[in-house]
């Protein structure tokens, strides 16, 4: 268990946080105190993995919003309970389908319903299996992020004996868990189900088949084989699992779960699980379950199709702190999760890190921040944001981070990578994130004859100013540009000298004739970290079309 992290103020605070670890951790708390150890057990916290396809985000968020409730909890408990978080892969599961985005899906053809430790890597490598490389890449990744966990893959435990206790019980307690299952399936489905899956020991495959036998006194299983013979297998062992609504059950009481989450699609599964549970001996853990993923269509992500973002991707353009931040906003709302979202949650990311010095205990509780650095958020660095630094490559054709630095030490003196390395990091970032996806998407149009009359102003105005002028004085200066041109007037705003203010047409039209885009920064701010010299010439370049015909 990793060293707590909060000030008595925090620890007081926690008792009536509204952020939703916390929530969940007192719910956790009411559940361990029901339980006859639950005082003095480890508390296991689990999340589960399929890898029938490479990890994608979904998995990801499921281990660090886990990791954010016993984070909670651990606090909420002054750090007095041990706790353990469990990364469980079912990978003993058959192989339905060839995912898509493997390659030559035609050599797997042949190991369809074979567990996915069973069929050979496509990705070529060390591993010895799809399910083991897909387990290893899994890992990988959350190595890279740090979190404190354990892996499980549920072969292993299989084999090694891990659930043949609760595999024996589930023998003799056979009836009970059909009674429960069998209303939830269609008639058809009825006929030929068991909520044991026998491993053909001729074919290697995973073999959904009704049972002819179940002996709780020998503790095995009767079925016939592909090849119509009948074979009996011991449940225990690793040559029998359990289909996946009656292995959730079964898991929590072998293991003693204490805490899982999931999305939404398994949520009218949960109580089935919760009542396998029981069946088999055991009191359900605390659920909590999520929304779903989608990708730029609407359309949910999947580990087998590949659609949305993977991990590396979102890791090329954005910093991990950025998609924790993701992962903890309103998981209970469906996201779209695709390149576009990046942007935002970099600067949302910098905002709540500005604001955590200045709030007080309880207010930094409901902080995201808290949160995603275990209650160790670092010191706020230059106040620039993502976009910013989008828009200085884009102005500065910056190819390197140093040119993006060049501006930065000038607009806050003495800036430097060293003491300001999260903004060192998003400078790299925005430099890979503008050439893909803003540099293609990018359209300078020619300013109208209002406009040309406009930025002729604004040339004025800038000039007027001293070079080192700060983002709010350049800012009003835009706007008193603004507020002099019929066109932008706002009758209904109201300046500070009383009379109209400015449509958000003057910025557009500043957006699309200077930086190509019909959105942008603040520009007082980003005048202010380019520089006045620098935009005066970028008007010019506009004045005469160089920027529009380049």
């Amino acid at each position: 268990m990793t060293a707590l992290v909060f000030t008595p103020e925090q620890a007081a605070a926690s008792t009536d946080s509204k952020a939703w670890p916390f929530e969940e951790a007192r719910r956790l708390i009411k559940r361990l105190e029901r339980l006859p150890d639950g005082a003095t057990k480890t508390v296991l916290f689990e999340t589960g993995y399929g890898p029938s396809g490479l990890p994608h985000i979904g998995t990801f968020g499921e281990v660090a919003r886990t990791t954010m409730v016993r984070h909670a909890f651990e606090v909420l408990t002054e750090g007095k309970r041990k706790t353990r978080l469990l990364c469980f892969s079912d990978d003993m599961d058959g192989m339905r389908k060839i995912p898509e985005n493997v390659p030559d899906r035609k050599a797997l053809e042949p190991y369809l319903q074979m567990p996915l430790t069973s069929v050979p890597n496509p990705f070529g490598g060390n591993y010895a299996s799809f399910g083991d490389h897909n387990n290893a890449m899994l890992r990988r990744f959350l190595d890279t992020f740090g979190f404190e966990y354990e892996f499980a893959s549920a072969t292993e435990y299989y084999k090694a004996g891990r659930f043949d206790e609760v595999l024996l019980r589930a023998v003799e307690r056979y009836d009970d868990i059909m009674k429960v299952m069998l209303p939830t399936l269609g008639a058809e489905r009825q006929a030929t189900y068991s909520p044991f899956l026998p491993i053909s020991p001729k074919s290697g495959r995973v073999l959904y088949v009704p049972m002819k036998k179940v002996d709780p006194k020998s503790g095995t299983i009767t079925f016939a084989d592909e090849d119509g013979e009948d074979i009996t297998l011991p449940v225990t062992g690793g040559g029998v699992k359990l289909q996946w609504k009656p292995d959730f059950g079964m898991r929590w009481v072998a293991l003693g779960v204490d805490f899982e989450m999931f999305g939404k699609d398994h949520q009218t599964n949960a109580p089935i699980y919760d009542k396998i549970c029981e069946i088999l001996g055991g009191v359900a853990p605390e659920h909590y379950v999520y929304e779903l993923f989608l990708d730029d269509k609407g359309e949910k992500i999947s580990k087998s199709r590949g659609n949305g973002l993977t991990i590396d991707e979102w890791l090329t353009y954005a910093s991990p702190e950025s998609l924790s931040l993701f992962m903890y906003q309103k998981p209970r709302s469906a996201k779209r999760l695709y390149f576009d979202v990046i942007p935002r949650a970099v600067d949302e990311y910098l905002q709540f890190l500005s604001g955590y010095p200045k709030q007080e205990a309880k207010q930094q509780l409901d902080n995201p921040v808290w949160h995603i650095h275990a209650g160790a958020p670092p010191k706020p660095q230059i106040p620039v944001t993502f976009g910013l630094l989008l828009n200085l490559v884009s102005v500065s054709h910056a190819h390197t981070k140093d040119v993006l630095w060049g501006f930065l030490n000038r607009y806050t003196h003495g800036a430097t990578p060293e003491d300001n390395p999260i903004i060192d990091q998003l400078a790299g970032y925005a430099i890979r994130y503008y050439e893909d996806f803003v540099k293609p998407s990018k359209k300078f149009r020619t300013p109208d004859e209002v406009e040309i009359a406009a930025l002729e102003s604004l040339d004025k105005a800038l000039a007027a100013l001293p070079p080192e002028s700060d983002g709010d004085t350049i800012q009003n200066a835009v706007l008193d540009v603004g507020r002099a041109i019929p066109r932008y007037q706002d009758p209904t705003k109201v300046s500070p000298t009383g009379g109209p203010g400015v449509k958000l047409d003057w910025f557009q039209a500043i957006y699309e004739i200077l930086l190509g885009q019909e959105r942008g920064p603040r520009l007082g701010t980003f005048i202010a970290l380019y520089g006045i010299p620098e935009t005066r010439a970028l008007i010019a370049k506009a004045l005469t079309g160089a920027l529009a015909n380049a």
